[in-house]
């Protein structure tokens, strides 16, 4: 059918709520708008789906999220009855539409008699993680659309190892929400059954405690905290979302007493009325948290996403200002401060092993290479990162110490698997406390670091291409760079090319090796000076994204080297 037709036969639909018949009046005066509405359906691929919130088959409503959940609902049906009696655990975040996307979730699965535990409130994603799990659900749901703007929501899958689906099961999982024609026409459990049917279950304060019991694992010294956690100043800001109350009871239960959350942004609020985006990447969320850490002299300032799954921090540099990390930055400083207090304590394993995607600084694995520890890259996203620890559980070849993505994505511990903020709070509490002992702060053990590493410096670069025009650019630019590769990058030439989609290495005396992942959409070239880019289109955006990495004996030169690969990555792009 065309847009023309779809959009008929949502006007014409009887059932059809009445404030999505006034939106479908007024967007049939913007024929661009109507069309970017009902051109194609909403993408749901390996990591769900996410759009704006609207009506039409390109939007985020009550009938895209049954749609997406009948398909679920039939995914499970073909697992049989006692899958269907685990059911599915379902979150929600701060967002518009988040609490009615997640019962819609829930009478969805209910009509199909699949059981499901709904929390009472918001939650953070790693609590639906981890709620997966402790429930022995088949699946979860998550309603969430992570940083994006106010105007965006989002559906996540979990499979059972509370993990998002990997490539095998979510592409079984699309193809069973594709089938599904019309969203229209899915049916739910009429609302006076959903207390009576004994299919829908209230969550809450059961899991919060099991999950803050595990929480206690994080913690690697607690005569250091003990000792420390009354001194060190904390800022930290939920950035409107989700983390407030775990995150809050979290530091208390380490033993953190002199943190304060900043006031304007713990309440949950769906316009995040503060910021402009309420992204830890983006330096200007932590306006607030700036303002109030430098009236209260804090040590450390910590910022999480409206559902809790990443974390950014901003640390105080000599003169009382405040320098937000990278991602980069924020994951070699964990990984150092794991791996030297378990070695200090003589608890590291012999089979110790890191995880990070891809795109991450190399930084990570020359940290983890001093502790004689294993560094293992994986594509990017996080249930990647769940698979290898999974399989690192089954066959006991490595021990898990810490998984990260260079977006401010990490984990600790594996009773969760996805990414955690919660538990990174209070690490990285526990690391700042670790240098406050030693008279420093964040900032300084940053620069010791690259004092003994060399000086490493990372950059993404995000070009957004909103709607069907950008949607082919995406396409069109990933085919040229396959078609023309590079040879050089800002006069510095390319000596190997990874093609994760066509699973090959190439040198550039033209030998082919075999890559060994899972095909993705990703390209990356090695530099032969030590730097390296790569190029992917977002999962979850309507973006192409470009990440450059490179390594010098000072921070000047790495800054210079930087300056000059992303200019020519900016020519390419023009």
């Amino acid at each position: 059918m065309s847009w023309e037709q779809v959009y008929e036969q949502w006007i014409n639909e009887e059932n059809l709520p009445e404030e999505m018949k006034v939106e479908l009046k007024e967007l049939h005066q913007d024929a661009e708008k109507c069309e970017d509405a009902f051109y194609a359906p909403l993408e749901f691929g390996t990591a769900g789906m996410r759009g704006i919130i609207g009506v039409g088959i390109n939007r985020m409503n009550i009938f895209t999220i049954r749609q997406a959940t009948e398909g679920l609902a039939r995914f499970i049906d073909a697992q049989g009855a006692e899958m269907k009696k685990r059911g599915v655990a379902i979150a929600y975040d701060s967002r518009h539409m988040s609490p009615e996307f997640a019962m819609e979730s829930a009478r969805t699965l209910a009509q199909h008699g699949i059981s499901a535990y709904v929390f009472e409130s918001l939650r953070p994603t790693p609590e639906l993680s981890f709620a997966v799990r402790h429930l022995n659900a088949f699946a979860g749901i998550m309603i969430t659309a992570s940083h994006n703007p106010a105007a965006y929501n989002g559906y996540k899958v979990y499979g059972a190892d509370g993990g998002q689906m990997p490539p095998a099961d979510a592409d079984a999982l699309t193809s069973y929400v594709r089938a599904v024609e019309n969203p229209l026409k899915v049916e739910v459990l009429p609302e006076e059954q959903v207390e009576t049917s004994g299919l829908i279950t209230i969550i809450g304060e059961e899991v919060d405690n099991a999950y803050l019991k595990e929480l206690k694992s994080v913690t690697i010294n607690q005569k250091l905290i003990d000792e420390m956690g009354g001194d060190l100043k904390l800022i930290y800001t939920p950035l409107h979302g989700t983390g407030k109350m775990l995150g809050e009871k979290a530091l208390k239960q380490a033993g953190f007493k002199q943190f304060m959350l900043v006031p304007e942004q713990a309440v949950a609020d769906p316009d995040f009325t503060t910021v402009k985006s309420p992204n830890p990447e983006e330096h200007s969320a932590f306006e607030y948290a700036i303002r109030l850490g430098e009236k209260e002299n804090a040590d450390l300032l910590i910022a999480t996403d409206p559902d809790a799954d990443r974390l950014g921090a901003a640390v105080r540099l000599p003169n009382g200002s405040y320098q937000v990390l990278t991602g980069n930055q924020l994951g070699a400083i964990m990984i150092q401060y794991i791996l030297e207090a378990h070695k200090q304590a003589g608890t590291l394993p012999e089979n110790a092993v890191v995880l990070k995607s891809i795109v991450s600084s190399e930084l990570a694995t020359a940290v983890a290479e001093k502790y004689n520890t294993k560094m293992v890259d994986v594509l990017t996203g996080f249930k990647f990162i769940a698979e290898k620890i999974e399989q690192y559980e089954e066959d006991h070849s490595q021990t898990f110490m810490f998984g990260f993505e260079e977006s401010y994505g990490y984990l600790v511990k594996s009773f969760v698997r996805d990414k955690d903020a919660i538990q990174v709070l209070v690490l990285l509490a526990e690391v700042a406390a670790y240098y406050k002992k030693q008279g420093k702060t964040l900032y300084d053990g940053l620069q010791d670091i690259f004092a003994e590493y060399g000086f490493y410096k990372e950059k993404t670069i995000s070009v957004t291409l909103s709607g069907i025009e950008g949607s082919q650019k995406i396409k069109e630019l990933m085919a040229k760079f396959r078609e023309e590769a590079p040879k050089e990058f800002a006069g510095t030439a390319v000596v190997k090319t990874e093609d994760f989609k066509e699973l090959t290495s190439v040198s550039a005396d033209g030998h082919v090796e075999k890559l060994t992942t899972p095909p993705s959409d990703v390209l990356k070239y090695f530099l032969e000076d030590g730097s390296w880019i790569a190029i992917r289109p977002s999962g979850t955006e309507p973006k192409i994204k470009f990440y450059v990495a490179t390594k010098a004996a000072s921070d000047e030169e790495a800054n210079s080297k930087l300056a000059s690969f992303e200019e020519a990555v900016n020519k390419i792009t023009e």
